[in-house]
C-alpha cells in the first residue's frame, strides 16, 4: 500500500511509499531528475497510432499483495484525507476524498474514478503497443508511483476521456502545474512519446509553471 500526504490547496504532491513489495522496479531501474521545462523538451516526439488498441490489453485492478483489496481501493486508501475503516471485502465506510482536478470533496467512494494520469489508450499510442502484456498490467496497476494514479471526481475523470493535455487540462485552473508536471513525470517513467500537439500544449503551460525538478524512477 502506498502512503501520501498533501496540502489539498497547493499544487504539489508529496508522496512517502511504503510497502515495496506492491512494484519491483527492474534491477537496473535508473532515476531521472530534470527541471520541468527541461524534461518537456527532451520528450521524443512521434505519431500516435491507436491500431489495435483495446482497454482489456490492460489487465485492472490487481490484488498484487492479497490483502483484499485491489488496485481502486489501494489508491482510494492512499489518498483519502480522512481515513476510511476498512471492512470486510475492502468496503470502505467514513472516508474523504479530495479530486485537484475540480477542487471537490467526496464522502462516497462511488463518486470517485481512479484516473489514469495518462490514459490508457495515450499510453498505447505512444509506445505501450510494443510492450509485453506483463508490461500493460504494470502499467495499469502502477502503485509504484503516486503520479501514475489519482483519485478525482467521477464525471470529470469521464470528461477528460483518453484526452492529452492539447485536448484537455483539469477544469480547476490551479491544477494546470500540478497535472502538468504529473504527466510529464509519468510519460518519462515510462518512456512514452508526445506528438506534436502534445508537447506544444505541455511547453506552453510549463512555461507558465515554476520550473519545479521533476524526479522519477524508470519503470522500463
Amino acid at each position: 500500500m502506498r502512503f501520501v500526504r498533501w496540502n489539498p490547496a497547493g499544487p504539489l504532491l508529496v508522496a512517502v511509499l511504503a510497502g515495496a513489495a506492491l512494484y519491483a522496479p527492474p534491477a537496473a531501474a535508473a532515476s531521472v531528475s530534470t527541471p520541468l521545462r527541461t524534461a518537456v523538451k527532451d520528450l521524443p516526439v512521434a505519431a500516435e497510432d491507436r491500431t489495435g488498441y483495446s482497454r482489456s490489453l490492460f489487465t485492472l485492478w490487481t490484488d498484487a499483495d492479497g490483502d483484499g483489496c485491489n488496485t481502486r481501493y489501494e489508491v482510494l486508501i492512499a489518498e483519502a484525507v480522512t481515513a476510511p475503516k476498512v471492512g470486510s471485502g475492502c468496503t470502505l465506510t467514513g472516508g474523504r476524498w479530495y479530486s485537484y482536478y475540480d477542487d471537490a470533496y467526496w464522502t462516497a467512494p462511488a463518486d470517485v474514478d481512479i484516473d489514469h494520469l495518462v490514459p490508457l489508450a495515450e499510453a498505447w499510442d505512444s509506445g505501450a503497443s510494443s510492450w509485453t502484456a506483463n508490461q500493460r498490467e504494470t502499467y495499469a496497476n502502477d502503485l509504484g508511483d503516486d503520479r501514475d494514479l489519482v483519485a478525482v471526481t467521477d464525471n470529470v475523470n469521464q470528461a477528460k476521456s483518453d484526452r492529452d493535455p492539447a485536448e484537455w487540462m483539469p477544469p480547476f485552473a490551479s491544477a494546470t502545474c500540478r497535472y502538468v508536471g504529473e504527466w510529464v513525470a509519468v510519460k518519462l517513467r515510462w518512456r512514452l512519446t508526445v506528438d506534436s500537439a502534445e508537447k506544444s500544449a505541455l511547453t506552453r503551460y510549463a512555461d507558465g509553471c515554476g520550473n519545479a525538478t521533476i524526479t522519477v524512477t524508470r519503470a522500463i
